[in-house]
C-alpha cells in the first residue's frame, strides 16, 4: 500500500477513536482566538476538523494535518497568503497561480461573532489542476463537529467557497479539491 495512503488511513482510525472527546485533538486555536497555521515547506493540507460551541462566542476550534506531496511534483517555488474573507460575508477563494493550501490564519472578530479567513498557497512548478469537484457542505448541518479528510490520494485542497448564517452564527464549507498533472503545463487560474 502506497505509504501516502497509510498516513491518511491512520489520521481518518485517530479522529475516527476520538470523535467522542473534542478536548484533546491538537487545536490551533482556543474559543474567539486568532491563530495562523502553515504546514512545513512541502507539505500541503489533507485534513480539516472543527468543534462548534454556542457558548464559546458562536466559534470554533480548529485542527489541521499536513502531507508531503507526491514526489513528481517536486518542492514549491512559491508560497503567499492568498485573498481574504471579512467576517461575516460569504466567500469563494482559490489559490491563484494553480497553487495548493498549505495553511490557513483566521481572526476572530466579536462584533459579528465570525471570523475571517486567509489560505496560505503554494505553487508548484508550472502543474496544473484537473478532476476538480467541490464537497458537500462541511459541516452538514450548521453547529455540527465539521470534518475533511481527502477522500483520495492524489487529491489537494485548492480553496474553498463558504456562506455564514446570521441566524445561527456558522460556516458551512464546501472545499474545492483537485488532482494536479504530471506534467508542466502553460495555462494558468484554472
Amino acid at each position: 500500500m502506497n505509504p501516502a495512503l497509510v498516513v491518511v488511513w491512520s489520521l481518518v482510525a485517530t479522529v475516527a477513536t476520538q470523535s467522542h472527546d473534542h478536548h484533546d485533538m491538537g487545536w490551533v486555536n482556543g474559543y474567539r482566538q486568532g491563530f495562523n497555521f502553515q504546514c512545513p515547506h512541502g507539505e500541503v493540507l489533507v485534513a480539516i476538523r472543527s468543534y462548534f460551541s454556542e457558548q464559546d462566542g458562536s466559534d470554533r476550534l480548529w485542527a489541521f494535518e499536513c502531507q508531503p506531496t507526491p514526489e513528481g511534483l517536486g518542492e514549491p517555488s512559491d508560497c503567499w497568503w492568498d485573498d481574504l474573507n471579512r467576517a461575516g460575508m460569504e466567500w469563494t477563494s482559490t489559490c491563484t497561480r494553480n497553487g495548493l493550501v498549505a495553511g490557513v490564519q483566521s481572526k476572530y472578530f466579536e462584533s459579528v461573532l465570525d471570523r475571517d479567513w486567509q489560505f496560505y498557497c503554494c505553487y508548484y512548478k508550472r502543474r496544473c489542476p484537473y478532476s476538480c469537484m467541490k464537497t458537500n457542505d462541511i459541516p452538514e448541518y450548521h453547529r455540527e463537529e465539521a470534518e475533511l479528510v481527502i477522500p483520495s490520494y492524489g487529491y489537494f485542497i485548492r480553496g474553498a467557497q463558504t456562506t455564514f448564517s446570521g441566524v445561527l452564527r456558522d460556516r458551512q464549507w464546501k472545499y474545492i479539491l483537485c488532482r494536479m498533472t504530471d506534467f508542466d503545463c502553460e495555462f494558468e487560474n484554472i
